[in-house]
């Protein structure tokens, strides 16, 4: 057989064994009336700007100081890329349930990487979690090791530079902000969530398969409360089906509207502790999407950023945090030992996650050497 011919069979051979994935597109958004929160929105185009960071600082600061939620728009990540990941990420969760078992999260030791199985009761209500999860670490060496389903294996490549260039586009970027306004060097922030060093960061593929209209009544008559997350930053791409709350300071319940183009984004428990309560960390939930859309599950695509090794869980030296008096004595003491953001973030997966049961723990606190957050649910 000549050379080309027998190069073209090994290429059709390697092209058939690979798993396929099938082109995903958004649903249309509901028709129903929703009372939508009314959430700021920041466009990364004017960051390189001339007083740019400084102006985007000044409409972030009372997202993070008021709601804890925002829209990144005009990241420069193109929605073909975005629709490209939510096409793998649905294509993963169509995998056998074999596949998917293959690298589950190791939730013992508190790790959230690999895939969390919709496995887990709620409670005595009969129904179980409806929620799927992929997480997908950085692809730096500390990782290499962590074990890589066969699809993304195959995408790696492509999932890898999307992976890095939310970090470089969005979060970095966002953390700059922040830094500005805590009137900090303007990396400090970035610096402190490097990509390059050993984080909990992950790209995660969520799906919120269907359930009966009863399901949805029986799990949440048994919690309605929510949750915060549990690193410094989520970045939540649009989808469409509605589903997403978040609680606001007055206390009421709103829904998220997608916006085209545009990243949902909050802070997340460990900026919390790193300002003393200055940010946000927003209590928020997904509920049961509107009736035109009860049918439709929910696939998702997002970004967790969190705090790694080399992070130490004490209120920043900010500045402004220093005049407002939240910068606690024992804090400014750097030879005292604190948890390390790893540290804390796998402590509190663990704490929640290594069950079979999801207990209800709303007016609870967990709390980690010294750092305390509240449950919600």
């Amino acid at each position: 057989m000549a050379p080309g011919l027998v190069e073209l069979v090994a290429q059709h051979h390697q092209h058939s064994n690979k798993s396929q994935t099938e082109t995903w597109n958004r649903p249309k958004q509901t028709t129903e009336v929703l009372d939508y929160a009314p959430l700021p929105k920041i466009d990364l185009s004017r960051f390189d700007e001339p007083g740019g960071k400084q102006e985007l600082a000044k409409q972030l600061y009372d997202a993070l100081t008021n709601i804890g939620f925002w829209v990144v728009t005009n990241s420069g990540i193109e929605d073909e890329r975005v629709l490209r990941q939510f096409s793998i990420g649905n294509s993963f969760f169509k995998e056998s349930l074999e596949e998917k078992r293959r690298f589950p999260c190791n939730f013992a030791e508190g790790e959230y990487f690999g895939y969390r199985e919709n496995s887990r009761w709620i409670g005595d209500t009969g129904v179980k979690e409806n929620v799927e999860m992929l997480n997908i670490p950085k692809d730096i060496p500390a990782w290499k090791d962590v074990g890589k389903h066969r699809l993304v294996e195959e995408n790696w490549d492509e999932i890898r530079s999307f992976h890095r260039e939310l970090w470089d586009k969005v979060a970095r970027k966002l953390f700059v902000l922040m830094s500005i306004i805590l009137e900090l060097p303007e990396n400090y922030l970035a610096d402190a969530h490097a990509y390059d060093e050993v984080s909990d960061d992950h790209l995660r593929y969520m799906i919120y398969n269907v359930r009966s209209q009863e399901e949805w009544d029986k799990a949440q008559a048994y919690s309605k409360g929510g949750h915060t997350d549990f690193g410094s930053l989520t970045l939540l791409f649009s989808q469409h089906v509605a589903g997403l709350q978040i609680r606001t300071p007055e206390g009421g319940w709103k829904w998220v509207k997608p916006v085209d183009g545009g990243i949902t984004c909050n802070a997340a428990d460990t900026l919390t502790f790193l300002t003393n309560g200055f940010i946000k960390s927003t209590v928020h939930r997904v509920v049961t999407p509107p009736k035109d859309q009860l049918n439709i599950a929910r696939l998702g695509l997002l970004y967790f950023s969190r705090p790694g090794d080399h992070t130490p869980m004490r209120t920043v030296p900010s500045p402004l945090l220093d005049r407002l008096d939240l910068i606690p004595e024992e804090h400014k003491d750097l030879s005292k030992p604190v948890p390390s953001g790893t540290e804390y973030v796998r402590a509190r997966v663990k704490d929640v996650h290594h069950k079979t049961v999801l207990d209800k723990r709303e007016g609870t606190s967990f709390n980690f050497k010294g750092l305390a957050v509240q449950n919600h649910y």
